[in-house]
This record gives structure tokens, C-alpha cells and sequence, in this order.
């Protein structure tokens, strides 16, 4: 009689939480960047004694700046991960903002959110006949889309807008009837004000989690629930179903996906007009934020939600990141021009580590490339005391450049993101 002998594993069994910071794979690496995130701004807040870093006002308001970003990013997610390059999310995404408008003052909110949708799905749907169809270069066309949704919104403003008793005029709607609800997520929101009271005591890191807390659970939109859940919707949608499988083989090799039987220009179709539809979406929160549409509202967010996905390498959680990211620092700008001179402190040592990264993987001229800008930054912060206004109000835009610059280095796009297919050529 033989005896088998099983090995057990008699480590200790972890909860959800154990997991989250001793587990492996993206989840724990994702979870410390967050609380390496925090700890550093807390200790830039303290050096700099610039207490809007961390503010639950700024946090809060860096919530509301990134979400029509992230979801023009969404957007894009859709379409390139579908192989077709959308640089017309910003017409899109002026195209939402427009039907926002016309149907919110007339029906409300709920009805201004429809007409977003389906005013940027329009926008998406006309790329898509002109890319998938036509074969148009995907690049022209997306631009051709911006310029067009430019003069269609006047057009529009002009015929609807001109004279109408409600009010409005050739460069903005009448205003929005009805608030979109709000609330409160209970514990940490309501009853007597625990998280105020920790954060004005001005403590190191547990004042600025406070903060950050405090201002990401108070006085939340509808929209922007929906909008941050939409973020890991995509990613089960797009990485854990059959759907979201073929949809990705169309922007990596959708030759290969239309010999098994994958229907690659119907689900480019739908990415595309899905992708419209999110970035108008983007646009009805950008109505949502002035109760009002007015002409040029989205200010290029289009592009800049473009950016957030090519900082996300193309992936929900990191296109969220950005947004984050960008929202932070619009946020910052319009709070305190002071405070911007912090995020000088903040470049400086994000730049020191990347660095010492670059060196300790022998890219010298990268590692001492980082090294001169971070160099520059901590005598920017050491220097100036206020930036002009001009300066302060280019903060996002600088930010965008600054993080793609880095983030550059191991970006890896779908294969066939902006390649024409033509069935039977390739």
C-alpha cells in the first residue's frame, strides 16, 4: 500500500485587504503606487506648507475636472482598442455639448444626458463610415470631424438659439432646467464632520488622507458615480468577455480575427460610435459643471482625454490615472497660484527617481536628462513665489507634456490601431 504525500501550503490565509498590499500582480503594484502617491504629496504639502495640495476642496474639484477628461479617454479606449484612431474626440465631445444643451433646457437633465449621448455617437458613427467604409486616412478624418462640429454647434446655436424666449444666443443655450442628484457615501459624509475636523489639524499624512477622502465622498454627482464605475465596467467588458476579446483582435490583427469568423467591421462600427457616445457623455458633464452650453466649452479636453489614453498605455486603469492626473493639477491652478509653485517640489522628486531608475538601468542620457529638469524644477520652487497668471492657467496643458514625455518610454498600442483594413488584402 503506497502512501501519497500532499504538500500544504501553511501560510496564513489573507482577506481582501492582506491582498490588496501582499498579494501579487497589478492589483498590489496599483495599490502602492496609490499609498506612494498620498505619502508623497502629504510630505510636499508639509515642505511647502501649501495646504491646497491636499485640500478636500481641491481633491473635490479635481474630481470634477477629471471626469469629462477620463471620458473622452474611455472613448478613445473604445476605438483604438477596435484599431481605428479616434482624433476627433474633442469634436465629439463638442458635438454632446451642444445636444446637452438643447435637450437639457427643455426637458432637464436626465434628457440632457440623452442628448449628449446621442449627439456624440453621431459624431463617433460619421467617423466610422468614413474610416471603416471609406478608408479614409483615420487622422484626417478625425480632424475633419473638429472642424466640422465647430460649425455645425454654431450653425445650430444660430437657428435655434437666435431670438428664443428662453433665453440663449448665437454662443450659448438657454440655462438647464433641474440639478442632477447628489449625495453623500454614509459613514464618512454624514453626522458630525470626523474628516474635517482631522484635516484642518494639518497633520502629517493622516490630514491630507482625510482630505483626499473627504473630498472624493462629499456632495458626489450622479454623473460622476456613473462615470467612475464606467471605468472598471470597461475593462471587465473589454478583458474578461468574449465581446471584448473580438473587439480587441480587430486592433490587433483583424485578418486573422475575419478568418474565424469575427464580424471586424461591425464591431468596428460599434467601438466607434460607442466611442462618440462616451465623449459625449464628457461634454454633457461639462454642461453639467455651468448649467449652461456655451460655444468652445470643452477648452480641448478632446485632446487631452487623448493624452490620459496614451499615458494609460491604452488600459482603463491608467487612461484613469491621467485623468486623474490632469484634473489635479487644473484643479490646483484654479485654487491657489501659489500652490502650482508646490507642484515644482513634486516634479523635482518624481524626476530625481526617474533618474536613478534610468541609471540604475544604463540609459545614461535618459537618467541625466531627468536629472537637469529635475534640477530645473527644484530651483523653480526654491526661486519663485507666485507664477504669473498666464503660467498658472497652462499648468494642465504643461502636465500633459510632461507626462507623456516620460511616459513614452513603454507604451505599446493595439498593432493595427490606424491601419485602413480591407478584407481579402492583407
Amino acid at each position: 500500500m503506497s502512501t501519497v504525500v500532499t504538500s500544504q501550503d501553511t501560510r496564513p490565509a489573507r482577506g481582501p485587504v492582506g491582498e490588496l498590499f501582499l498579494g501579487g500582480g497589478r492589483a498590489r503594484r496599483l495599490t502602492w503606487l496609490a499609498v506612494g502617491a498620498v505619502v508623497l504629496l502629504s510630505a510636499v504639502r508639509v515642505i511647502s506648507g501649501e495646504q491646497a495640495l491636499t485640500s478636500s476642496s481641491t481633491i473635490s474639484a479635481a474630481l470634477l475636472l477629471a471626469v469629462p477628461i477620463g471620458l473622452a479617454a474611455l472613448g478613445g479606449l473604445f476605438s483604438e482598442r477596435a484599431g481605428v484612431v479616434n482624433i476627433g474626440l474633442d469634436g465629439m465631445m463638442t458635438l454632446g455639448t451642444w445636444g446637452a444643451g438643447f435637450a437639457g433646457y427643455q426637458w432637464g437633465w436626465g434628457a440632457a444626458l440623452v442628448g449628449g449621448l446621442l449627439f456624440g455617437a453621431l459624431g463617433g458613427l460619421l467617423h466610422a463610415v468614413t474610416t471603416v467604409t471609406f478608408g479614409v486616412d483615420h487622422v484626417v478624418s478625425g480632424v475633419a470631424i473638429n472642424i466640422l462640429a465647430a460649425g455645425v454647434v454654431r450653425f445650430l446655436s444660430e437657428l435655434y438659439y437666435t431670438d428664443n424666449p428662453a433665453g440663449g444666443g448665437v454662443t450659448q443655450s438657454p440655462a438647464i432646467t433641474g440639478d442632477q442628484p447628489d449625495f453623500s457615501i454614509p459613514v464618512l459624509s454624514s453626522g458630525p464632520d470626523l474628516l474635517g475636523d482631522l484635516e484642518r489639524q494639518g497633520w502629517f499624512l493622516v490630514s491630507d488622507v482625510a482630505g483626499v477622502l473627504r473630498g472624493l465622498t462629499s456632495g458626489v454627482g450622479l454623473l460622476t458615480v456613473l462615470a467612475v464605475l464606467l471605468v472598471p465596467a470597461s475593462y471587465l467588458l473589454l478583458w474578461r468577455t468574449a465581446f471584448g476579446l473580438r473587439l480587441r483582435s480587430c486592433g490587433e490583427n483583424p485578418a486573422a480575427a475575419d478568418s474565424l469568423g469575427v464580424p471586424v467591421y461591425r464591431l468596428k462600427y460599434i467601438a466607434v460610435t460607442t466611442s462618440g457616445a462616451l465623449a459625449g457623455m464628457g461634454g454633457v458633464f461639462l454642461v453639467f459643471i455651468a448649467g449652461i452650453y456655451r460655444e468652445g466649452q470643452t477648452n480641448g479636453r478632446g485632446f487631452i482625454g487623448l493624452a490620459a489614453l496614451i499615458f494609460g498605455n491604452w488600459r482603463p486603469g491608467g487612461l484613469a490615472a491621467g485623468a486623474g492626473l490632469f484634473g489635479f493639477a487644473d484643479a490646483l491652478q484654479l485654487r491657489s497660484r501659489s500652490a502650482v509653485v508646490a507642484l515644482f517640489l513634486l516634479v523635482a522628486v518624481l524626476l530625481a527617481a526617474v533618474a536613478v531608475w534610468q541609471a540604475v538601468h544604463r540609459h545614461a542620457v535618459r537618467a541625466v536628462l531627468a536629472a537637469v529638469v529635475a534640477a530645473g524644477a527644484l530651483t523653480g520652487f526654491l526661486t519663485i513665489d507666485e507664477l504669473a497668471p498666464g503660467l498658472v492657467s497652462f499648468t494642465p496643458h504643461l502636465t500633459t507634456l510632461l507626462v507623456l514625455s516620460l511616459a513614452s518610454q513603454r507604451l505599446r498600442p493595439p498593432k493595427a490601431d490606424g491601419l485602413v483594413y480591407r478584407r481579402g488584402e492583407h
